[in-house]
């Protein structure tokens, strides 16, 4: 049984928009005069010193020695930093990834020392255990202050082994793989069992996210087609594995199934033709769309085509009924819009566009980098399982569940990440025969915020954030809000959660807890949750 992890998107009240507009114009004014400084700070600091290799703390393999700011730098990006207002947003998944809710909300909590007085908190997360009180915003913020270049040194192994070590050895968490990494160095500071190969349910994700955009880079479209067959006065809605084509009529963006038949039915018309024979083209990927879970709320069978993620209802994220045949139910939809712009249509069935077939119109994805941050903010499923067939077509691997996990592993192997023990089943992480360790977690999150591969930065920005998006909006709501930054991973018997955290000192820290054989949910994650707090509390030194 699949627990649901999918969380409800939590959006800023007027009460936090009106602190917002009270205290942003101050914080404006110190982004502005400290941006000099940072400026000749930047310029300034060379690379950061290499340090003596010890035992017990590998190294991630590193195509340059990254430098510090810029890795504090990104963590405030990632984070609340923007919060003052010195970004635009660009929609609810902006082009920094950081959205309009938190910006406002990081503001509000700035102003409030962290508290959140007489608002709802909805679904409120464990709150936290202990002498940990780090203020939420103002630990992130300070990534973009003077000290950005004059941080303290990272945590100490020994010092993070007395914090860590009787928060994750319970017996609410089974077997374990631990590991916290210091991202500006690539040194591992902490580890139990870090690399024990587990099943890291919707971590996954995380894997799934740098292995696509490694192979199709973040600016990748993936494009609907609707084509005509000349002899058979055929239309063919092609499918291109773009889950977030939608057939809602106001839905705004890019992929509107609206708008390609509204295209289309002109492109016709200039023909001269007002009936066509309706087909669709699911050939896109092989294999069975059935997924080794079976029938589950959770997703949707995996197919090319498909509209609004085959939700049988008006929801846009969560667990939902699926309609059984996605495909069909698509094209359906596609001929009853063709009717409304004069166009009469067949009952659609499946065929195969041929070389002959001339392009009617296309609509287009948002960009990779979206969907990435999209997939990890909801854990949505349905594109995780489209980005791991897209990762195995771009890499010359069929587009099925066997070719999606050869196509992620080798990614991550050309990256030069550790993959020992490592079995990748699919995209999601929903099948239980996945296996990751805490090792290849935090190396995949340490090579997205490397310098040298900008293309995998939507890998972080994407990561939900604690107290404000996805999956972690309902926790950490008296702890580390804003400061974690983090992929959940809900499976029966198995927590997991992966990201990264600004500590006390403004060090940026990379961890991943993998939890196998848990018996009590909720236990399970408010042990982690009090870990990823005790991080972002800590000194440690």
């Amino acid at each position: 049984m699949v627990v649901p992890e999918l969380g409800p998107w939590r959006t800023a009240g007027p009460r936090v928009a009106r602190i917002a507009d009270a205290v942003r114009p101050r914080l404006t004014r110190a982004a502005e005069s400290a941006r000099p400084r940072l400026a000749r700070l930047a310029a300034a600091v060379g690379p950061w010193p290499a340090r003596p290799g010890r035992p017990g703390s590998p190294r991630v393999p590193r195509a340059t020695r990254p430098k510090t700011w810029r890795f504090t730098a990104t963590a405030a990006t990632a984070g609340l930093a923007l919060a003052a207002g010195v970004a635009t947003a660009a929609g609810p998944w902006d082009s920094t990834g950081q959205r309009t809710a938190e910006r406002q909300r990081a503001v509000a909590l700035q102003a409030m020392r962290g508290t959140d007085h007489g608002g709802a908190r909805a679904h409120a997360g464990t709150p936290p255990r202990g002498p940990w009180g780090a203020a939420p915003a103002a630990s992130v913020l300070t990534g973009l202050g003077g000290t950005a270049t004059t941080v303290r040194s990272a945590p100490g192994t020994k010092a993070l082994t007395g914090i860590l070590g009787p928060l994750l050895n319970t017996p609410a968490l089974g077997r374990r793989s631990a590991a916290v990494v210091d991202v500006a160095t690539g040194a591992r500071l902490y580890g139990t069992g870090s690399g024990n190969a587990l099943t890291p349910a919707s971590t996954t994700k995380i894997a799934t996210a740098v292995a696509a955009l490694s192979a199709m880079g973040p600016e990748h479209r993936l494009t609907t087609r609707a084509v005509y067959e000349p002899d058979t006065e055929e239309v063919v809605l092609v499918g291109g594995g773009d889950p977030t084509l939608t057939a809602r009529e106001k839905a705004g963006g890019p992929a509107g199934l609206p708008g390609l038949a509204e295209r289309t039915a002109a492109a016709l018309a200039r023909r001269g033709v007002r009936e066509v024979t309706l087909s669709y083209d699911t050939t896109l990927y092989r294999g069975t769309t059935a997924h080794p879970i079976g029938v589950n709320p959770n997703l949707a069978a995996v197919t090319p085509l498909m509209v609004d993620e085959a939700r049988a209802d008006d929801s846009t994220s969560g667990p939902a009924p699926r309609v059984a045949d996605p495909a069909a139910d698509a094209a359906r939809k596609f001929g009853d819009l063709l009717e409304k712009h004069g166009v009469k249509a067949t009952p659609p069935g499946p065929s195969k566009a041929t070389t002959r077939a001339s392009t009617l119109a296309t609509v287009s994805s948002p960009p990779l980098a979206a969907l990435v941050e999209r997939m990890l903010t909801d854990s949505d499923n349905d594109i995780a399982e489209a980005l791991a067939r897209h990762t195995a077509l771009a890499t010359g691997r069929p587009a099925d569940f066997a070719g999606a996990g050869a196509a992620i592993t080798a990614r991550l192997q050309r990256l030069g990440l550790p993959l020992k023990g490592a079995d990748v089943k699919d995209g999601s992480g929903l099948d239980r025969r996945g296996r990751l360790s805490a090792d290849l977690l935090t190396a995949l999150l340490v090579t997205a915020g490397d310098p040298a591969h900008p293309e995998l930065r939507p890998a972080l920005t994407g990561m939900p954030v604690a107290g404000f998006t996805g999956t972690l909006a309902g926790r950490y709501a008296d702890g580390a809000a804003g400061v974690v930054r983090a992929k959940t991973g809900t499976l029966s018997g198995v927590n997991a959660l992966a990201g990264t955290v600004v500590d006390r000192d403004g060090r940026l820290l990379a961890f991943a807890f993998l939890a196998n054989g848990t018996g009590d949910p909720a236990a399970a994650q408010s042990a982690l949750d009090e870990a990823a707090t005790a991080l972002a509390a800590c000194g440690c030194r």
